[in-house]
């Protein structure tokens, strides 16, 4: 049997609800064909947690010691959701001593979390997507410019950072400021994008050496202004899956999330956000370690696709497998 590292927490703001993630995949992989263990990192704290007992990670072969006798993985599945598991810092270290894991590689995490360096490299393909500004922490910012470029309302987000922590919408200039000192709170660079009203997309996918599955789209409705860490986690959402939207508009976010796929590289299960607006398609972000509480959108779509979340991590783990 495989032992499989469920690896989650991270040294963000998102570490529990990364470990909510990763109950939720340890409660549904295969243990006929699986031996998961859960591997929480916290900043150079790594260990293994078996109810009460944490027993250290040897970071020198990513192994554990228990009873006298040394336990080794056969590869690693990153549940993460910020640094270091979605920015590829912890990819960099499985690449040096060859541990397979199961997201995309050290240059499409890197580019994928880092927003502004995202949208620039996705729009060479042609990708559609809100126009934004960078502004660099100590950065003078030119609140003039902004309104100019971008319009109002604007989204101010972290450049680097997930879970809308840090996120605001700002509807007047004066609002600018304290709207990007909180997002210089979760990172050391903010992007401000124009405000485009419409419908809030959202689809995950994931191909494998033989298989490839786009999962039903999701539509989020929600009464806040927008889709923050309340309407994700507390309920204050509406999500529809699959999304009541034409056929057409269905195949539009396959058709622009397999194109995006293939063009970052990406590999395992991802989620890409969207507003669909006037028959455009508007790119928000990739999330290539996507939430997967019972309450997150990729298991959702899973269901709705009449699959189960047992079944598409035995793929994903399978494929790892044969392909390392």
């Amino acid at each position: 049997m495989k032992n499989i590292a469920i690896v989650a927490g991270g040294n963000s703001s998102e570490h529990e609800i990364s470990l909510k993630s990763a109950a939720q995949i340890m409660s549904a992989i295969d243990k006929k064909k699986f031996n998961p263990f859960l591997v929480v990192i916290k900043g150079t704290k790594w260990f293994v947690q078996r109810g009460e007992t944490e027993t250290d990670i040897d970071k020198n072969d990513f192994s554990f010691t228990e009873n006298q006798n040394k336990i080794t993985f056969d590869c690693a599945y990153v549940i993460i959701h910020g640094t270091p598991g979605e920015d590829g810092k912890l990819q960099g270290y499985f690449d040096m001593i060859r541990m397979p894991y199961s997201t995309c590689d050290v240059l499409t995490a890197a580019l994928s979390f880092n927003k502004f360096a995202c949208k620039s490299y996705l729009a060479t393909a042609g990708i559609c997507m809100p126009k934004g500004i960078q502004v660099l922490k100590g950065e003078k910012i030119d609140i003039e410019n902004i309104v100019k470029t971008l319009g109002l309302p604007v989204f101010v987000k972290p450049n680097e950072g997930g879970s809308s922590f840090g996120i605001s919408k700002v509807k007047s200039a004066n609002g600018l400021l304290a709207a990007v000192d909180e997002a210089l709170k979760e990172d050391n660079s903010v992007i401000i994008e124009e405000f485009i009203e419409g419908r809030e997309l959202t689809c995950g996918l994931i191909k494998t050496g033989d298989r490839e599955l786009l999962l039903p789209v999701t539509e989020i409705i929600t009464q806040n202004e927008f889709f923050d860490y309340n309407a994700k986690y507390n309920g204050q959402s509406q999500e529809i899956t699959p999304a009541e939207i034409s056929e057409e508009a269905t195949h539009l976010v396959h058709d622009v999330s397999a194109l995006i796929y293939n063009f970052m590289r990406c590999k395992g299960l991802v989620r890409i956000d969207y507003i669909y607006s006037r028959g455009k398609l508007y790119f928000l972000e990739i999330n290539i370690a996507p939430g997967m509480t019972a309450q997150s959108l990729v298991p959702q779509q899973i269901n709705a696709m009449g699959e189960s979340l047992e079944n598409v991590i035995t793929m994903q783990i399978e494929d790892l497998l044969k392909n390392n």
